[in-house]
């Protein structure tokens, strides 16, 4: 009879440790969802705010080229004025034009820059829903929370 309290209680032991260890890596699984949440919506927002930029980039470098096609078909003499505020002020043609040229260079030159960043936060958003995967498929059962969440 004593053999068989002593072999309970060790099982009893295993049982609590183990079922500790469950739950520790339940949390700990939780906390890592958690945390890959927070970098896809961070990562999400950047990534939308960039494409905005690059949308704005080619607004800015479009209207540069209309502009510089119109100041090209204006025949030489004529008066060609920048706007200040709410003033126009007489401008050489010469100088609008290489003005709508920079702009348009400084427009290329923003947009590959942020294309380069496009690329890095999408290679970013692929790791982060990779290791999402990676985590609902080694915690099933986080995974049938995370299916409970979003069914309710």
């Amino acid at each position: 009879m004593s053999r068989i309290p002593s072999f309970n209680s060790k099982l009893s032991g295993v049982i609590l440790s183990f079922a500790f260890s469950f739950v520790m890596a339940a949390e700990i699984n939780k906390e890592a969802f958690v945390e890959l949440q927070g970098r896809l919506v961070e990562t999400t927002s950047k990534l939308k705010h960039v494409q905005a930029q690059i949308r704005s980039k080619e607004a800015e470098k479009k209207r540069a080229f209309l502009t510089l096609e119109e100041l090209g078909s204006l025949p030489e003499g004529t008066n060609t004025y920048r706007t200040l505020g709410k003033a126009f002020v007489l401008e050489p043609k010469d100088e609008l034009i290489k003005e709508q040229q920079t702009k348009a260079e400084e427009s290329d030159s923003a947009i590959a820059t942020l294309v380069g960043s496009k690329e890095y936060l999408e290679r970013q958003m692929k790791e982060v829903e990779s290791n999402f995967r990676e985590l609902l498929q080694n915690s099933p059962e986080l995974a049938r929370q995370v299916m409970a969440m979003s069914v309710s």
